[in-house]
């Protein structure tokens, strides 16, 4: 289902409550994080936390522009903190207070001092930081929130946001940042949260404003060509209730879990036109839509449709798959700490998954590829360093053998291949912090190993993509997954010779790259995002296509027949069977002649479950 902001809060003002959790979830880990580096009290922070999406949920009719979600949840985080700082200054017992009362909750084990103690230590030396590197570090590492995000959520540019974290590491020892990130893993919001807030608004009615903001997915573009065509003379932003919107139409009810709770989501029929009440200067009545109507069915980005498709049989994360006679072949991949062999076949064209040999190497974090109707595995985790195993499956004979070790331990690496050829590329060599940017060749026929030109940018978590003989190795991250890069380079096999080209629009890791008609989509990634982004070698330029339904990372995707398919991965809650469908081909864009696409009507409801 749809999971972008301006849709979820459209289904909170038409009074399905129940919706505002995918915003608790989402928003939840940087509200707490922020809320910390104001108040320095663990403890008010998760208070402060609850009582910010109260306050949201009961002034989402106030909100004039959806697209401005993040800085309003931030401005309201910190007019709260504010608040609450001046209300406890009030009470100059309440420090005592408060202390008193988690001791004696607490168990005075020798594990609850220590973090007692980590604790102090981290809030002195967070203290001893101007305000502005306090709250950059806490967000980053407490919050584990991406340049990006907090680019959106503070208002600052990514060059502001990334120069401040540099300052503030050098202004503290290495054991401290450690440490921060060590007190958020003792110190998360209770997993019942997000239920709780839920809960909570249930009883809370809210009434939708009569000026509804712009649509989540209403450019400054669309607004300049409603200008254009002189609409703006007849049409005010304000009159949107004019329009009817398919209230009639049939549906059906269904409950989709996700993260902590049960929702209960209304799938609507496919709208093929949508009538202004008032005439649109076709005739009064006329089912032509009009210019107003297609403005507001654009979805979020041109480009592509979603549809959800049977759930893989096992629920996983870190897995790979490939492509062999039109069907997907998943393979391996952990749920939690437990490392996975399950291979599942999946037929795009009856919706079908096939339990098959199982991989003779359990392992998360490997890579795969095709080569001649064969699948290779390469490397990968197990509970020990990084193996440098190489199996190959027959998907025909159902089969498994072994190959030739590759020199190299690599997990979290990738691989692609040219002309027979497969390159692995990057991963980690040893231990975590030992980022590589190996390269070797490996011949499928003679199953042997070559050393290739090494990547110029060390990196592990990435996504390689052949086109048209070369290779493009898209995002990653160095040691620890602390940086998320937008980095893309391309690789010459027939020149052994590497080239800097366009950076990806956000940096991403653990992200899922696939080929359709000579164009790379990398989707999902970085910390479950929902971005798809579409590159085109020849042009080296990025488009932002349409979002995936569901945010995840960790996953792959596979291309079959121009359409791609987004398998397992982490979401919030944990690893996913989700499998979701993308059509690059079918995204439109607006007739001016009168006809409105049925796609717009999937994408602007979208409810694929």
């Amino acid at each position: 289902m749809r999971t972008e902001d301006g849709y979820i809060i459209q289904q909170c003002l038409d009074g399905k409550s129940a919706m505002f959790g995918f915003l608790v979830d989402k928003y939840k880990r940087s509200v707490y994080a922020l809320a910390y580096s104001e108040v320095h009290n663990l403890h008010d922070a998760q208070d402060i936390t609850q009582e910010v999406f109260i306050k949201v949920f009961q002034s989402l009719h106030t909100l004039r522009r959806w697209d401005n979600f993040v800085g309003w949840l931030s401005r309201i985080t910190l007019n709260t903190c504010k608040n609450w700082i001046r209300s406890a200054s009030r009470r100059p017992d309440s420090e005592f207070i408060e202390d008193q009362e988690q001791r004696e909750l607490d168990d005075p084990t020798a594990e609850s001092y220590h973090t007692d103690m980590m604790n102090e230590s981290v809030r002195e030396a967070l203290d001893s930081l101007p305000e502005i590197y306090c709250q950059i570090l806490t967000l980053r590492y407490f919050g584990e929130m991406s340049i990006r995000e907090m680019s959106q959520f503070l208002g600052l540019s990514t060059s502001t946001i990334n120069r401040r974290i540099r300052e503030a590491q050098a202004r503290l020892k290495e054991e401290i940042l450690t440490m921060i990130g060590t007190m958020k893993e003792s110190q998360e919001l209770p997993s019942s949260f997000t239920f709780q807030i839920v809960e909570m608004v249930k009883h809370i009615r809210i009434n939708p404003i009569s000026i509804k903001p712009l649509p989540w997915g209403l450019s400054l573009t669309a607004g300049i060509i409603a200008l254009v065509f002189g609409i703006g003379q007849h049409f005010s932003w304000q009159n949107t209730s004019e329009f009817s919107t398919g209230s009639s139409v049939s549906g059906e009810s269904k409950v989709l879990e996700v993260g902590e709770y049960p929702v209960s989501v209304f799938k609507i029929a496919n709208i093929s036109v949508i009538s202004n009440n008032y005439g649109n200067g076709y005739g009064l009545g006329s089912e032509v839509p009009s210019l107003q109507n297609a403005l507001f069915m654009a979805p979020q980005a041109e480009g592509g449709t979603w549809t959800k498709k049977a759930d893989m049989p096992t629920a996983r994360d870190y897995l790979s798959s490939s492509v062999v006679n039109g069907k997907i072949y998943v393979i391996g991949g952990s749920i939690g700490n437990n490392l996975l062999s399950t291979v599942e076949e999946y037929d795009p064209l009856v919706d079908k998954w096939t339990k098959k040999a199982d991989m003779p190497t359990a392992r998360a974090g490997f890579a795969t590829c095709e080569v001649d109707g064969k699948i290779y595995v390469f490397g990968g985790a197990t509970h020990l360093p990084p193996i440098p195993t190489v199996d190959e499956y027959d998907p025909i004979k159902d089969k498994w053998t072994k190959k030739t070790f590759m020199r190299a331990h690599r997990a979290y690496l990738s691989a692609s291949a040219v002309n027979g050829k497969i390159y692995v590329i990057g991963g980690y060599e040893g231990m975590l912090d030992n980022i590589v940017s190996t390269v070797e060749e490996y011949d499928p026929v003679k199953d042997e190993w070559t050393k290739r030109t090494d990547m110029p940018a060390p990196r592990a978590w990435l996504s390689t993509s052949a086109v048209n003989g070369k290779i493009y190795a898209i995002g990653g991250s160095d040691k620890q997954q602390q940086a998320f890069f937008p980095t893309v380079e391309e690789y010459d096999p027939a020149i052994d010779k590497w080239t800097k080209k366009t950076d990806m629009p956000i940096g991403k890791n653990n992200l899922s790259t696939s080929v359709v008609n000579g164009k790379i989509y990398a989707i999902g990634g970085g910390l479950a995002a929902p971005e798809v982004y579409e590159y085109d070698p020849v042009a080296d330029k990025w488009t932002k296509k349409t979002d995936i339904p569901t945010m995840r990372c960790f996953l792959s995707t596979s291309a079959v027949n121009g359409k791609i398919y987004a398998i397992g991965g982490s979401l919030w809650a944990g690893p996913t069977s989700l499998v979701e469908e993308y059509d690059p081909g079918t995204g439109q864009s607006i007739n001016f002649k009168g006809k409105l696409p049925t796609t717009w009507g999937d994408v602007r409801t979208a409810m694929k479950r």
